[in-house]
């Protein structure tokens, strides 16, 4: 399963994914770094068929209207320090994998994974 990690997320998270064995890849490292506009996002995930995991709810609407991105996992647990973050990672990494296989939009907020069919 590939990542794709959009800039107000912590880079080190794409790092920690690539530690569990997925490929990984933070916004900062494309050509346009952090200023990578949504559509190209979108696109990129598209073509490399990767999860797109960001907190911006923008690409929710994208999702439902154009089913762009390919899959998405929106992180919903508002400011939130990036050990925290790990940590619900990797208390749902199991379920999130198996939830995208089936499903291609999921939600992790503080307490729970919500799955959108």
């Amino acid at each position: 399963m590939k990542f794709l990690i959009d800039a107000q997320l912590p880079s080190r998270l794409a790092r920690w994914l690539g530690s569990k064995g997925y490929e990984a890849v933070h916004t900062s490292d494309l050509p346009e770094g952090n200023r990578t506009d949504d559509g190209a996002l979108n696109a990129r995930s598209v073509r490399d068929q990767s999860v797109l995991v960001t907190k911006d709810e923008d690409f929710v609407d994208s999702f439902l209207l154009r089913h762009e991105p390919h899959k998405l996992l929106l992180i919903t647990t508002g400011n939130i320090r990036n050990q925290e973050l790990e940590r619900l990672f990797a208390e749902n990494l199991e379920q999130i994998v198996q939830s995208l296989e089936t499903c291609d939009f999921i939600e992790l907020d503080r307490t729970s994974l919500i799955i959108h069919r």
